[in-house]
Order: C-alpha cells, then structure tokens, then sequence
C-alpha cells in the first residue's frame, strides 16, 4: 500500500511501519510554574498570553470550570475571582529552558528524536519488544518526572497521526493506564470502538473549519474518517487528508524529522503593553526584535537577504485614527550581524513612521534566509572585518547564554523598554537569571 501523490498516483510510502511514541508535557507553562511554587498544586491556574491577553495554559482544575482555551482575562475575571482562579504572565524564558532540559532527557530514550513544539516531541521506538512499550512509556513519563519535575503522557503507535491520538486517549483516561497509551496492544475490535467514541476534531490537523464540513457529509468520528473513501476525501478536500484517513488505517505518511528544516524566515515582534508614540521608542523595540532575530539567525547557521520592518496602531481602537505600513530592506549581502540587520530594519522605520498616531505594536521579519556554509564570497568582500564582526556576535552570544538574555546588547535596543508588554503576574525566571535562583531555607 501507498500514500497518494499530488496527482493521486499511488506512490511510495514515506517510511514502513514502525512504533513511534508522542511524549507530550501536561499543561505546559502551568507544570512549569507549578514546579517552584509549590502552593500553585491543586489550585486551579491559568498562564496568560502576552499583555496578559488570554488563556494559553489552564490546568485541570480551570479546564473543569469549563474556562476554554484562548478565553480573554477580562471575560474570567469574574469567575476567577468565584473560584479563586490564579493567573499568571507568561514567563516564556523559564518554559523555554525547562523545554530544553525535557527533550535533552527524552534524546536518551531513542537515537532517533523529532522536537515538534515546545512542549511535545515524537520518538523513534523501531527495534523495541512490542510487548515492553508499555513499560518503557512509563519509564519515559517517570524519568522526566524525577529529572525535571514535568508531567508527561506517552502514546504510542504505527504513525504520528495515530501517535497523536493515542496521546490524546492517554491524557483523557480513554485508553492505556497511568498516562501510557499503545493502540499496539489493543486488539482491532477495541480500537474501532475507541475510534467510534472520539469526535473527529480530534484528529490531528483536522481543525474547526474541516471538521464542520466532514460533520456535514455524516463523518462524525475517528472511525467515521478512518473508514472514508479516500478517493472521495482527496477530491473534497485535500491531498493532506487523504494521508490523515491513511495514517489512521496504520500507513505512515508523514516522516520523522529528526533535524528541524531550516527556517524560511524568521519573525520577531510585540503588542506594546502601552501605546507608543514617539520615534525613538519605535526605533528602540525593532531594533531589540532584529537583535533577537539575529540571536535565532546565528543559532541556526543562517544568513538573511533582506530585512522586513513593520509598525501598526491597534485596530480595535475604532475611535482612533489607524496606521499601518511594512517597508522591506534589502541587504548589500546576507548577513547575520545584529548591527547591519538594526541598521537596515532602522532605515526602513524612517520611511514608515508618521507622526500623531498611537502605535501598538512593532515588528522585524528577516527573509531570504540561507545557509551561512554555502555563502558564496564576493571580490570586494572585506574578510579582515568579516572575522572580526563573526568573532563579536560570537562573544555576545556566548555572554547571553552564560550569564542570561540581554546580558550584552547594543545601545540602539534601549534598557528601560517603556514600549515592552505588560506582564504583571509573571513569576522568576528560576533558571535563567542568577538573581532569581530559588532559595532553599
């Protein structure tokens, strides 16, 4: 059997059959928070988006309150304030670094990993004793419990599609035991009727729009989908779905990316936590998101053509006047130092900024990225100062990760930041800075 082309040929699979597990962290940011302050356990608990926006992390206990994903803050204020529901700013350089030591744990369990978010991954188990997946699940689950102090559900399956859902049935106590959950173990009957009792928006990529349209021709469920013509599901929808509906039949489609694919672009930016008005405070947020952008840039050994710079009042403020405009710089040739990619996102601002408008928020899109090992040099190529510049982002970099983000930066990102988001419930940064290290008494 075969995964269909864009043309519906049938055509090779991607990879044979082979058990792959989904370890993915239960509720991510809030585990985090949880992990130092002890007194957050049991208590229901939401992290909040940037400016304190809206939900992107609830625990069980809110999600029990029927509080939905996404729900804006002032809208459960009250209900908050009911329950005694604790709300907390995002503190994303704490997740990021309890993220990285989760997947550092998780690289022992297989030669072969694929770090899908921040807080899920997918693990090659090929060569494994079907019989011991179970077991070894639960040592996955227990080791990063013990080594970092994060939940985690395990599910395992023939395909990611199918690795997915059976995370989901784990998280959700429909199938496994302890947080585990292999579909290898159950037998076809159990697994159709497993399938039977879950809703199609399930599914993985299946999101709201698709699942309306499936819910109009009857396809109501996991097992509706995965027993669907998929002739019938290629004409009416997409090639995708079609490997969705085969993935679920056990035919892998979509292959383990053990190394990321490289970035096309990359894209920095903010809501400021107040309005801006005046040039320098717009010059000093995108020049602190081209120097963030640069730190990505050189973590990936890419260079960029040209840089995008972009400011915009905030469109919800009908009563007053609105402004938007981008202005795209090229660059003499692609770089990745942070003092030519401000340079060039300060000189499109010039061209873009208008006085007598409120500004909400800023941004820096470096595009035409490529690989800085396959840079062709050019004759007037200055390699003395090239060097010398390579040899200072490298310092800087080194500083910033030694001693934490924004130890050294340029002048021109500012220090006091009266433009940066509002973030009054956030907690320390653990981990990441010396000066919030947790203190045992």
């Amino acid at each position: 059997m075969g995964c269909s082309d864009l043309h519906g040929k049938d055509v090779r699979l991607v990879t044979t059959a082979m058990p792959l597990a989904l370890v993915d962290c239960n509720n991510f940011y809030v585990s985090c928070e949880r992990m130092f302050n002890p007194k957050l356990e049991d208590k229901p608990v939401v992290v909040l988006s940037n400016n304190d926006g809206v939900a992107v992390s609830r625990s069980n206990e809110v999600k029990a309150l029927g509080l939905k994903m996404g729900e804006p803050w002032f809208k459960m204020e009250k209900l908050a304030k009911q329950h005694g529901i604790i709300a907390l700013s995002s503190n994303y350089s704490l997740y990021g670094d309890l993220s990285a030591r989760v997947m550092s744990i998780l690289s022992d369990f297989s030669p072969k990993q694929e770090i899908y978010s921040i807080d899920e991954c997918f693990l090659d188990l090929d060569g494994f004793e079907p019989q011991s997946l179970m077991a070894y699940g639960q040592r996955i689950r227990q080791t990063v419990k013990q080594n970092v102090g994060i939940p985690v559900c395990v599910g395992i399956a023939d395909t990611k599609t199918l690795a997915k859902l059976a995370n989901h049935c784990a998280k959700k106590g429909l199938a496994g035991e302890n947080g585990v959950c292999d579909f290898g173990r159950m037998d076809e009957q159990e697994r159709n009727a497993l399938f039977a009792s879950i809703p199609v928006g399930e599914v993985w990529g299946v999101g709201r729009r698709i699942t309306e349209k499936l819910l109009t021709i009857n396809i109501q469920t996991v097992e509706d989908l995965r027993r669907a013509d998929q002739e019938y599901i290629r004409q009416q929808f997409s090639i995708v779905l079609e490997r969705t509906v085969q993935e679920l039949n056990g035919i892998p489609c979509i292959e383990l990316e053990e190394a990321g694919t490289p970035r096309q672009q990359i894209m920095v930016s903010r809501s400021f936590g107040s309005t801006v008005t005046e040039f320098d405070d717009l010059a000093e947020s995108v020049s602190y998101f081209a120097t963030k952008a640069a730190e990505k840039l050189r973590d990936d050994g890419s260079v960029a053509a040209s840089v995008c710079v972009f400011i915009r009042t905030n469109p919800f403020k009908e009563d007053e006047p609105q402004y938007q405009r981008s202005m795209i710089v090229p660059l003499g040739q692609p770089s990745d130092d942070t003092m030519a990619l401000v340079s060039a996102v300060l000189k499109g601002l010039k061209k873009i900024y208008r006085s007598g408008y409120c500004y909400k928020k800023s941004g820096v899109l470096l595009m035409g990225l490529q690989s800085k090992a396959t840079l062709q040099a050019t004759l007037f190529d200055d390699v003395a100062k090239q060097e010398k510049t390579a040899n200072m982002m490298s310092v800087i970099d080194t500083i910033n990760r030694k001693m934490g983000q924004g130890s050294m930066t340029i002048a021109a990102s500012g220090i006091s930041h009266r433009w940066a988001m509002r973030r009054d419930r956030m907690s320390q940064n653990y981990t990441t800075d010396w000066n919030d290290l947790p203190v045992a008494r």
